[in-house]
């Protein structure tokens, strides 16, 4: 489609000159005789460019680009001011009042050109970008609208109601840093005595950090087969697998190179009638019991990430809950929150307030965690996901 121009100047012979000089190229052209006609012509054909001469009856050329600048519509629009001036002060006060060039009188054809053709491809390259951009939001908006899904998605894998074991109470925070995240966790039973308990965390965030985490958390269902084992032992025929035995399944389904993910895990299993906990680690931040004392035991058994292939075994470890004993386990983004200034809120800061918590419901004492993490960055979004579980037994 031809590029608009209007020409502007109370000069009926320089305006035949210039269409002369521009016509010739294929432009639409478009002529005002003063100021105001050219305020209104402008309204309404919405030109590429303006030549505008500065000395004109009613408004003279600096108003009408005032005039026209004030405008949004015509922010982006070049205007090239013509005048028989030669004053540097004219021309630097037209350029500050919005103008892209100067031409002087009397004009000479190849640099009319020239000027044209100049302003004219800045103006393409410029709405060039601004097409490009716009289409760059709206992709943006696309994919955010997306990840948003995909966290309300990833939120229904969670524990949204606690297994039914008057034993047990049991609370949990998730704060992902975007809006998807890697983290995920689940509580479940596996027979009337014993519940499944796990934490992972898969390197990275995003889509596929978090598609990842919901594989896993999938391949954990309990009718999956390696989580309880069919038994042809006398009743109930089935066999609860060792926390050992899940992770070495879970490093052979998941190799590093399969999916260029790794995931650190805690999973154990707790008789929630006795309190016994057996429990292993894949790298994952160690679980931490505190007692009504006040006193911690770190559970610290375990192996490697999962995502190596079987390099190492998975040792596994024993605890046992006292009535009124909590335990906790969490993602490193708590312990690894930074503030703006690069400071860590750090596992000791972490532990007390585990310990000061004890004093205070169990739920309280999570969401007070969070509420440290907040005070303690001024408000500012962690860099990592945030999981939190905690479990008090009652005996």
């Amino acid at each position: 489609m031809a590029e608009k121009i209007l020409i502007v100047d109370d000069n009926a012979v320089n305006r035949k000159l210039l269409i002369m000089i521009l016509e010739k190229k294929g432009y639409l052209l478009f002529e005002a005789q003063d100021g105001q006609e050219a305020v209104s012509m402008a309204e309404d054909i919405m030109p590429d460019l303006i030549l505008l001469d500065v000395m004109m009856p009613l408004k003279d050329g600096y108003e009408v680009c005032r005039q026209l600048k004030e405008d949004e519509k015509f922010a982006a629009t070049p205007i090239i001011f013509l005048s028989a001036k030669t004053e540097t002060q004219d021309k630097i006060k037209g350029l500050n009042l919005g103008g892209s060039d100067y031409m002087t009188k009397p004009f000479d054809q190849g640099e009319v050109l020239a000027r044209v053709n100049s302003q004219l491809e800045i103006r393409r390259l410029n709405q060039n970008l601004l097409d490009a951009n716009a289409a760059l939001v709206e992709k943006q908006n696309l994919i955010d609208a997306d990840l948003k899904a995909a966290g309300a998605i990833q939120q229904t894998l969670l524990p949204h109601a606690v297994p039914d074991v008057d034993s047990l109470d049991i609370a949990w925070k998730f704060l992902p840093c975007q809006d998807i995240g890697g983290d995920i966790f689940n509580i479940f039973r596996l027979d009337e005595s014993h519940l499944a308990v796990y934490m992972l965390d898969v390197s990275g965030h995003g889509v596929p950090a978090a598609m990842v985490a919901v594989s896993v958390s999938q391949m954990l269902f309990p009718h999956v087969g390696f989580i309880l084992k069919q038994s042809i032992a006398p009743p109930p025929y089935y066999e609860i697998s060792s926390p050992a035995t899940v992770l070495e399944e879970l490093d052979t389904l998941y190799p590093m190179e399969r999916f260029d993910k790794y995931f650190t895990m805690s999973y154990m299993v707790l008789n929630i009638k006795t309190g016994a906990i057996v429990y292993s680690n894949a790298a994952h931040p160690h679980p931490v019991i505190v007692r009504t004392d006040g006193s911690t035991k770190f559970l610290d058994q375990g192996g490697t990430i999962i995502g190596m292939g079987g390099v190492m075994p998975f040792d596994e470890g024993r605890a046992i809950l006292n009535p009124g004993d909590r335990l906790f386990l969490y993602t490193d983004g708590v312990p690894e929150y930074q503030d703006d200034q690069g400071n860590f809120f750090g596992e000791k800061r972490f532990f007390s307030q585990l310990v000061a918590g004890m004093k205070n419901p169990l739920s309280q004492t999570l969401d007070d965690i969070l509420k440290g993490v907040n005070t303690f960055g001024n408000g500012l979004a962690p860099n990592d996901d945030i999981s939190l579980l905690g479990i008090e037994f009652k005996g």
